[in-house]
């Protein structure tokens, strides 16, 4: 007897239906049908079961504080930050830990079952870090949590960041991070990426700069963490993140950078709600989107993968962990509407995140983790499209959460009693994409 089985669901990579058979934590068999008898049978009826979603992005220390002390009225990046550096004397381990466990919750819920959250650590007493490696350590049954140590005002700017930094990795934080376009000068910032790519290759851990979240055209610190990635050979151990500057670079550097980033191997992690949110904000008209060069980076042969970024937090007062609703905002903004790119745009936050953040290949097959999610959705376009509901999130073969599928019901002379949103697609077979 098998513990789970999934019929009838459509994959990601596949044409037809096929049932799942899980054992355990792996799944054991994909096959058009498998006669066997499961402690637990769920019938997916033709809907799309494919790969938790990753976000290779978040800032989970800020998360759910909207408000707190005060909202950010202008919108602005700077503005956030500097009401980010309001609350930080307010935090407390309890507070933080109380926050970042119900954003856990609301993750699960929408199929999130990969973060890496930047934990600032330029707060002498650490206290987000504190509580956020408590968190990884509740939540590692069905969460994949990494922290990076991020020095938010700066490596050089605040006194103590890097010490803190060090503190922080020695008490265990996976990553290393950074923000050399908010040093106080582009040499201090040129001169944090080399420091902190060398504490990374020392301690052989993975780096993730927030680089270039600026409309300035000559903020390249993305160009010294390609030459630093090649020089110590860090590869896919590195990640930029936003790079929104090269949304302002002329098209002779960006075709020169482009290059240097696909030579380096390391990833870019754009984030599409957040990027064209708070850039842009000093443009009048023609304004720009703020989002960096996702077809160019494609087409290089780039690791590129979408990030939440923030959830009801300084920097913005939206957000759901919603990681479609992350890819359609993507799909717009970028924007890329051939099949093939909202495809593509499904598996940035689901394979490419995973990737970004250095954990297995979570494409659903035989022998492999029995991590998915059963959505309702026909195809991942089609999950894109509607941002679809997740009607079942299973992380090591056990079901973590249920939610009902989205059916309305209608009075209309004539007219069907109910309406499934997922029905209401033209027909259109995998060969058209």
């Amino acid at each position: 007897m098998l513990d789970l089985i999934i019929n009838n669901a459509c994959l990601p990579d596949r044409s037809g239906q096929y049932d799942i058979g899980v054992q355990g934590d792996r799944i054991v068999t994909i096959a058009p049908r498998i006669d066997a008898d499961a402690q637990d049978i769920i019938d997916a009826a033709g809907r799309l079961v494919a790969p938790p979603f990753a976000d290779p992005h978040f800032h989970m220390d800020a998360t759910l504080s909207l408000g707190l002390p005060r909202l950010n009225v202008s919108g602005t990046l700077l503005e956030g930050i500097a009401l980010w550096g309001e609350l930080k004397p307010m935090l407390t381990v309890e507070a933080v830990m109380e926050r970042a466990l119900r954003y856990c919750d609301l993750a699960v819920a929408q199929g999130l079952l990969a973060i890496r959250t930047h934990v600032d650590v330029c707060d002498d007493r650490l206290t987000a870090v504190e509580a956020l490696i408590e968190v990884r350590k509740r939540v590692a049954p069905y969460i994949d949590l990494q922290l990076v140590a991020f020095p938010q005002d700066g490596l050089y700017c605040s006194a103590s960041a890097e010490r803190n930094l060090l503190r922080a990795l020695d008490m265990g934080v996976d990553v290393v991070g950074g923000i050399p376009h908010f040093e106080r000068t582009m040499a201090d910032g040129a001169r944090s990426v080399t420091r902190l790519c060398e504490i990374a290759a020392d301690r052989d851990l993975m780096l993730d700069l927030h680089c270039d979240e600026s409309d300035d055209p000559m903020s390249r610190h993305v160009e010294t963490l390609a030459a630093e990635t090649t020089r110590l050979d860090l590869g896919a151990r590195v990640s930029a993140s936003h790079v929104t500057a090269m949304h302002s670079y002329d098209n002779y550097y960006a075709s020169k950078l482009i290059p240097l980033i696909a030579e380096s191997g390391m990833n870019v992690i754009p984030n599409p709600l957040i990027n064209i949110t708070l850039q842009g904000r000093s443009d009048t008209y023609p304004r720009r989107r703020g989002l960096t060069r996702v077809p160019e980076l494609r087409a290089a042969g780039v690791n590129v993968a979408f990030g939440q970024d923030c959830t009801m937090d300084p920097w913005y007062s939206l957000g759901s962990a919603d990681m479609l609703e992350v890819a359609h905002m993507g799909v717009h903004a970028v924007p890329m509407t051939s099949r093939e790119a909202m495809e593509w745009a499904f598996t940035s936050v689901t394979q490419n995140g995973a990737r970004a953040m250095g954990l297995p290949d979570p494409t659903l097959r035989e022998s492999g983790p029995a991590n998915m999610v059963v959505l309702q959705a026909q195809d991942p376009i089609e999950a894109v499209r509607l941002k679809a509901t997740r009607l079942a999130v299973i992380k090591h073969g056990k079901v973590l959460a249920r939610t009902a599928p989205r059916i309305a019901t209608l009075d209309l002379p004539g007219r069907p009693t109910t309406i499934d949103p997922a029905d209401y697609a033209p027909a259109m077979d995998k060969k058209d994409i």
